[in-house]
């Protein structure tokens, strides 16, 4: 269907759902995925979700840039660890291996923030089985990159697990959990670098692995709007809240909140000034990170702006 582009007041097409007819389709929050037997085609939509809500609301050229930024991290990050890649077929849809998925997402974090803040602030000082140090505020970095991993359900919230867990529940071996331990750091560290040099920071992460016979390989998806946050280090300052000047969801999120939702009942409609503003975020996410664009040039509003 088309909307009208809140950036350039023009009619766009917008995608909330594929029909490729091929495979057999599994539809994920924000991306159709076509199981063809040995790889899968992973079609990107314009869907957009918040608190594990799909929205009902589409954001204009979404799905095309979350593929861009995909493809461009997976071309670069493979000479640090392989991933499932195979070739790009449109400007939504990418073709990957088909590898059998992990149970476990690895969140990487270098800055105490989100949910690790709030368990932070309540007084809790081990936390995934890693103990940290009292006197941390909001935002600060941490002196050097946890993993707080979750286990991967289709459905519901994702639980925080320890390695113990994971063991004992046989999601894992330890030498499965080794690897991707130092490979899930290996990467960051990656990400975090080519970051930086655009002026930006990756404080944390989530990550996926899969396995293809004894093949260990990177799946899903790697830092873009949706699955990392992604901070403007020009307004960074510890102990204050970051997303007025972000390109990640945590904006859309903080939206959300001031429109009273937190995740339960109805979503609402978003307001066509946020739905700009989520789509600056998306597609400047692509063109600060791969084309070096200026984050200044985006012209991005911040929460307060929009709900003074």
């Amino acid at each position: 269907m088309k909307v009208v582009d809140p950036l350039t007041g023009e009619f766009v097409e917008v995608i909330g759902f594929s029909d490729l007819g091929v495979g057999k389709l599994r539809r994920g929050k924000v991306r159709d995925v076509y199981d063809l037997g040995y790889e899968l085609l992973i079609y990107h939509t314009d869907r957009v979700s918040a608190f594990d809500v799909v929205l009902p609301t589409l954001i204009p050229h979404k799905g095309e840039y979350l593929q861009k930024l995909s493809v461009y991290w997976m071309e670069k990050s493979k000479k640090v660890f392989p991933n499932h890649l195979i070739s790009v077929v449109d400007s939504r849809t990418i073709r990957v291996r088909k590898a059998k998925r992990i149970d476990i997402e690895w969140v990487v974090r270098k800055y105490l923030y989100g949910s690790l803040w709030r368990e932070y602030s309540e007084g809790k000082r081990e936390l995934y089985g890693i103990k940290l140090p009292s006197g941390l505020r909001k935002a600060e970095e941490l002196p050097s990159p946890i993993i707080t991993p979750t286990t991967k359900v289709e459905t519901g919230h994702d639980q925080a697990i320890t390695k113990r867990e994971a063991l004992e529940g046989r999601l894992v071996d330890k030498d499965t959990w080794d690897a991707l331990e130092e490979v899930s750091i290996k990467l960051y560290e990656f990400y975090e670098q080519e970051a930086r040099a655009r002026g930006l920071i990756i404080p944390d992460f989530k990550l996926e692995f899969g396995r293809i016979g004894d093949e260990l390989i990177q799946i899903d998806e790697p830092p873009t709007h949706d699955s990392a946050r992604i901070w403007n280090s020009r307004y960074y300052r510890v102990g204050e809240a970051q997303e007025g000047h972000c390109l990640d969801k945590e904006f859309l999120r903080e939206c959300l909140r001031r429109m009273g939702f937190h995740g339960e009942g109805e979503a609402p409609t978003l307001p066509h000034i946020v739905v700009g503003e989520v789509e600056k975020r998306c597609i400047g996410a692509y063109k600060v990170l791969a084309e070096g664009e200026n984050i200044e040039t985006l012209g991005l509003l911040s929460v307060d702006a929009i709900f003074k």
